[in-house]
């Protein structure tokens, strides 16, 4: 019987020289795009730097975020370009910056607004979890109640009286329907079964301005926009949330002293880079801010604003913006809050 051979074509010179060419341009065109990638992150920054603040100037993310451009540009020599894109409770500016090329030159200084969003919206063109990647947990602020003092003159107890008076004749002004501030004035009307009307702005700034000037009585605002206008005697502090007296303003009330030992409501401020920003850039990007907010300069600005800093790491950040969206959810849930 005739034996069947199988034979194993061999390469020719020809088929061995082209495999080896594509194998050099394959190895080409991955080894030094990562390469190039690491020394592009760690020459980051080799240019100005813009920074997505979703709300006007004068606000309190803005008051954290020019501080801290003054000190990176010190830092690195390159400008971090404040962007202010306010509107419809910093929703406006998130998904301006969730839509930035992903290249480590566009970020977003959020804030604890933007986990309760996604509570108050039914909609919104982005997802705070899906769409960026945090990187930091830059501040934390208490929230205040500050009044017009020509319009309120008294203090807490006498404001209690005064609302329980008369029940939605003061007006209290927010950064917007589903911001901190707004949900603040909901959580405070809940645990003291009061009643007072909520007037939305574009912005903590703009809301300030017409505490100052009379056109709202009161404000539940972070600490950091309202200290200086507190410090000025343009509008006055009758209590600061949670259970302790801040530092930079040790002769206001906290929250468990007047009776309210729940609560408990702050305003942080936190950075993201868009989604599918490049790890080594993230942590590049991540170095250079914790060195700028190391500075004396920058903690002696903040500290006099009564924030605390942050020191979460970026997946504990994520984590931390995750039990946020949650929590806030309840309390929107239980005290019945709508945009309006």
């Amino acid at each position: 019987m005739n034996s069947i051979q199988i034979s194993t074509p061999t390469s020719s010179p020809t088929r061995r020289h082209v495999l080896k060419v594509a194998a050099a341009g394959l190895a080409g065109s991955v080894l030094p795009w990562h390469a190039q990638a690491q020394a592009q992150a760690s020459a980051w920054p080799t240019k100005p730097v813009t920074l997505v603040v979703p709300f006007p100037a004068g606000g309190g993310t803005d008051a954290f975020a020019r501080p801290l451009s003054a000190q990176f540009s010190k830092m690195t020599g390159k400008q971090l370009i404040i962007d202010n894109r306010g509107g419809a409770g910093g929703t406006v500016g998130a998904s301006i910056a969730a839509k930035a090329a992903p290249d480590g030159y566009t970020l977003f200084m959020g804030a604890v607004h933007h986990a309760i969003a996604p509570s108050m919206y039914a909609k919104l063109d982005y997802d705070i979890e899906k769409d960026f990647v945090p990187l930091a947990l830059m501040a934390n602020v208490p929230q205040v109640l500050v009044v017009n003092p020509r319009l309120i003159p008294g203090d807490f107890k006498a404001f209690m009286a005064q609302v329980r008076q008369a029940p939605g004749s003061l007006n209290y002004g927010s950064a917007g329907g589903g911001t901190s501030h707004h949900l603040a004035g909901e959580l405070f009307k809940l645990q003291t079964k009061t009643f007072i009307t909520h007037i939305p702005y574009r912005g903590a700034g703009p809301a300030l301005q017409d505490l100052i000037a009379g056109n709202v009585q009161m404000m539940f605002d972070g600490l950091g926009s309202s200290a200086t206008h507190i410090k000025s005697g343009r509008i006055k502090a009758l209590m600061v949330s949670g259970t302790k007296r801040n530092p930079a303003f040790p002769d206001v009330p906290c929250a468990a002293e007047l009776g309210l030992p729940d609560y408990t409501v702050s305003t942080w401020y936190g950075l993201w880079a868009p989604k599918g920003t490049p790890a080594d850039m993230q942590a590049r990007i991540v170095e250079e801010m914790r060195r700028a907010t190391a500075s004396d300069e920058l903690k002696v600005i903040w500290a006099s604003n009564g924030a605390e800093f942050g020191s979460l790491t970026p997946p504990q950040f994520g984590n931390f913006v995750s039990s946020e969206v949650k929590r806030w959810a309840a309390v929107v849930k239980a005290s019945g809050a709508k945009l309006d």
